[in-house]
């Protein structure tokens, strides 16, 4: 059977079985499975989860690849520039999860902050004996300063879900820019990343992972954060240097952190399974059916238009 598409899984909805009816045949075989190294040489298309890092080598065995389609916005997996010079196309899915993703972020944010997770755990364990005016108080968020790293389309629905909370969203983006940033419902000031971190009651990660956002919350900067500051992390793993932010947690400087994402995942470094005061999520950001869906109609149109033009 030939392959002009290869996929490493399903996804969700018809989207991806109609490309391969227009575009026989589809085969879906495992990331790196034999099954999919013998069908590489054929395939005219390649659809990838984000936990698929695919290789210039990947490319180098497959002559008549087209077009490489991620089911995610990130493409930090994908060598972009090796497809670039041979002219592939790199088709991700951006716009459709922003709302689900800042969503999460603030469900993250809540939970910490409300101490939702010890609280349940208090009744499904039969411990909770009745209502106490000191009985896990959490804080609140009106009248706080929220950092939000990037300005793209995530950060700008997270900006508006803080706003809606009473808190003040401020932002730093990666080109360095300042003046205000719009996000629809008033405007916020873009500082640099000091600067922001110094009035960061709650920071919030919604940058993309590079070589210059690597690492980028290691210690001295997290050390910036005023004491019992809240971190929330559903961009990508990587940005934040985990180890300083576990340390600063045990010390107390941190209050809390929120985590739906991981460097290294689906390895997680263990030292988070006894960290106290955090909510550790299995990368959920864009996990319901209307955001899964739509990501696979964005990704399977766009490889459609890649595999009609590139001949």
């Amino acid at each position: 059977m030939s392959t002009r598409i290869l996929s490493t899984s399903a996804l969700v909805g018809p989207a991806l079985s109609e490309l391969g009816g227009r575009f026989p045949e589809l085969r879906i075989a495992a990331f790196h499975s034999p099954e999919w190294h013998a069908a590489l040489p054929e395939a005219e298309a390649l659809v990838v989860l984000l936990s698929d890092s695919i290789t210039a080598t990947d490319l180098a065995a497959a002559p008549r690849l087209k077009a490489v389609g991620t089911y995610s916005v990130g493409v930090n997996h994908v060598p972009v520039q090796a497809c670039e010079a041979r002219g592939i196309a790199v088709v991700n899915t951006p716009g459709v999860l922003t709302d689900a993703t800042a969503d999460l972020a603030l469900t993250l944010l809540l939970a910490l902050t409300r101490r939702i997770s010890e609280g349940e755990s208090l009744v499904r364990t039969g411990d909770w004996t009745g209502w106490a005016p000191d009985q896990l108080l959490g804080s609140g968020l009106a009248g706080k300063d929220c950092g939000i790293l990037g300005s793209g389309p995530i950060g700008l629905a997270f900006a508006r879900r803080a706003w809606a909370l009473g808190m003040q969203p401020l932002f730093w983006d990666r080109e360095g820019r300042g003046g205000k940033v719009d996000f629809e419902l008033d405007q916020a000031p873009r500082l640099p990343l000091s600067d922001l971190l110094t009035r960061s009651a709650v920071l919030s990660i919604h940058c993309p992972l590079t070589d210059q956002t690597r690492g980028m919350l290691n210690r001295p900067a997290l050390e910036r954060l005023p004491a019992g500051a809240v971190v929330i992390n559903t961009a990508r793993g990587g940005i934040l240097e985990e180890d300083a932010a576990l340390d600063l947690l045990a010390s107390g400087h941190l209050g809390g952190v929120g985590l739906d994402v991981y460097d290294g995942e689906p390895r997680i470094n263990p030292r988070w399974l006894q960290a106290p005061r955090t909510v550790l999520l299995p990368h959920l950001g864009s996990a319901t059916m209307e955001t899964r869906d739509a990501m696979a109609r964005c990704l399977c149109d766009g490889l459609a238009a890649a595999l009609s033009t590139r001949r």
